[in-house]
């Protein structure tokens, strides 16, 4: 190097003079960027269901519903919660909001908290789900609840009622 030279370490160069940042404390995983911002790394936890089934139980639900659906080409549907007053006529408020998708469909209406379990048919299941099958249905539901096994009640009342709709009616 010759008298009057400057040297520059080029990585040197190309970071901030100061980013204001010197000699505070960062929480771990925090880093000051060559802009001067400050970059925080964070924990990604996924979200995860907030109701009383897993993700597994939901997968078995889901199947549950698609399979029945599937045999009997009636739209089943599971609503799980509060109901009001008249649990009848909020189970029957549900079932009239499917529109006219509604004449071929059955909502099982449960509220844990309320002790009921409501099962509404849409005009083209009618037909095919007499109310004794449903209510032995219930029953099958309910004594499967009063042992805490809410899954398992509403897959086997599920199935019931899918074993007992049958296959469509040939035209």
């Amino acid at each position: 190097m010759a008298t009057g030279e400057s040297t520059r370490d080029p990585v040197a160069a190309r970071l901030p003079e100061s980013t204001g940042l010197e000699g505070t404390s960062r929480e771990p995983g925090a880093a000051v960027t060559a802009s001067g911002r400050v970059s925080v790394a964070q924990m990604y936890e996924p979200s995860t269901p907030s109701g009383p089934f897993s993700t597994a139980q939901l997968a078995r639900l889901d199947e549950a519903l698609t399979l029945a659906s599937r045999e009997t080409e009636l739209d089943f549907s599971i609503y799980l919660g509060e109901l009001g007053e008249d649990s009848r006529a909020g189970a029957e408020q549900l079932h009239d909001s499917l529109g006219a998708a509604g004449d071929n469909a059955v909502l099982i209406a449960v509220s844990p908290g309320e002790r009921v379990v409501e099962v509404v048919t849409g005009a083209d299941a009618v037909p095919r789900l007499s109310d004794r099958g449903c209510k032995l249905a219930v029953m099958s539901m309910a004594a499967s609840f009063k042992e805490g096994d809410l899954l398992g009640g509403l897959i086997g009342g599920l199935r019931m009622m899918a074993d007992q709709a049958g296959p469509p009616p040939r035209r």
